[in-house]
């Protein structure tokens, strides 16, 4: 009679054990990803303020609103110098490389100006770490003044991204977040971690 061989008890300990592991590393590295995004994401609202601070200590305008811009730079797209950038836009919107308007011409003069990246020509809206757009308005989700914009964040980007830099609330305080591009939507209530819930998160310069 054939004895049928089968996997101990040690063996398949084993294989439990190794499995155990390559999830534990899969997890992690989700993790360090999701870190990275993260601080990438809250880089590019660190570093849109200080650049409009710095154009604005120079030139003494908002870039985009600036109606200096085509006299000091040849092709450049003046604003019209009413300390505002664009109208109160209801809806986030990227910018063509040939896009018009203050909220495009917002990218462009600060290219020319040198203080962000990117060919000096172009107004086209730059990418955050999670292949949505930035976006700059006057007035979004209830703030006042000039706003940073941040599209296509998960919930757990964009909820770390307002404890970072507020409350942690999407409806409260100098950083706002709704479930779609409309800028003048009423925030969200609360941030849904489900990996499929993506949000615009505005935060006040």
């Amino acid at each position: 009679m054939n004895k049928q061989s089968g996997f101990t008890l040690v063996e398949i300990a084993i294989v439990l054990v190794i499995i155990g592991l390559l999830l534990g590393g899969v997890l992690k590295g989700q993790e360090l990803i999701n870190q990275a995004k993260i601080k990438n994401v809250a880089n590019d609202f660190n570093g849109i303020t200080a650049a409009v601070y710095a154009y604005q200590d120079r030139y003494k305008r908002y870039p985009g609103d600036d109606n200096g811009a085509a006299a000091r730079w040849s092709g450049a797209t003046d604003g019209d110098g009413n300390a505002a950038v664009g109208t109160t836009v209801t809806s986030a919107t990227a910018c063509p490389p040939n896009g018009t308007g203050e909220n495009c011409a917002f990218w462009n003069h600060l290219r020319r100006a040198g203080l962000i990246a990117g060919d000096a020509a172009s107004a086209e809206t730059p990418l955050n770490a999670t292949g949505g757009f930035l976006h700059v308005q006057t007035g979004a989700y209830g703030l006042a003044g000039l706003v940073v914009c941040s599209t296509n964040l998960l919930g757990k980007i964009a909820g770390a991204i307002d404890a970072q830099f507020d409350d942690g609330k999407p409806n409260t305080g100098t950083v706002r977040a709704a479930e779609n591009l409309n800028t003048g939507a009423t925030p969200a209530d609360t941030y849904k971690d489900d990996g499929a819930t993506v949000y615009t998160v505005c935060k006040a310069v």
